[in-house]
């Protein structure tokens, strides 16, 4: 029941900080955008290797605004541009990366709105129901792969633990979208 409370006041408060956080996906009547490679834009994906350059422009004379080191990590690619890519991060910072070190592996961050706020752990449920056997409590800005997602559920494998979590509750993951096996 704590956990349901939790969870209901979680998605209502993600809804309200980030209203328009599907803005770029794509509504029904609406062509799909593609990029140059044919790939749709925008489409998440994740960091390949754990040292990733983002750099202010696509090319590799233009300067790094960011590194990172955490393999894994989901981005949103927003823009392409040759074999670079234009990319936005889990707290909104964009750039360019380079196309040879990202993944088609989906991952996904638990609420990286909720980092470094006390008592903001997610559910991980048994089963992809509100009422489900609790499996684990997964921490604000741990960084999961993800399985499967059937539009409202995720099915997600953090270190070991797999479970479900409201799609709503992580970033990596566009609202209502479906992932298969």
């Amino acid at each position: 029941m704590k956990g349901q409370r939790f969870l209901s006041f979680l998605i209502a408060a993600v809804l309200t900080t980030f209203p328009a956080i599907a803005q770029d996906q794509v509504q029904p009547g609406e062509a799909l955008k593609r990029g140059p490679s044919g790939l749709p834009l925008p489409r998440f994906v994740s960091l390949k290797s754990g040292r990733v350059n983002m750099r202010v422009g696509p090319g590799t004379q233009y300067a790094v605004s960011w590194l990172y080191l955490k393999p894994g990590l989901p981005i949103e690619i927003i823009q392409e541009y040759d074999n670079w890519r234009r990319v936005r991060d889990a707290d909104g910072a964009e750039g360019w990366i380079n196309q040879a070190l990202l993944s088609g592996r989906r991952t996904a961050v638990v609420a990286p709105w909720f980092k470094g706020k006390e008592n903001a752990a997610v559910p991980l449920l048994a089963n992809p129901e509100e009422n489900a056997r609790e499996v684990a409590q997964v921490e604000p800005g741990v960084v999961g792969e993800v399985t499967l997602c059937n539009g409202s559920w995720c099915r997600i494998n953090f270190a070991g633990h797999e479970g479900w979590m409201d799609q709503r509750a992580i970033w990596g993951v566009y609202p209502g979208e479906t992932i298969k096996e």
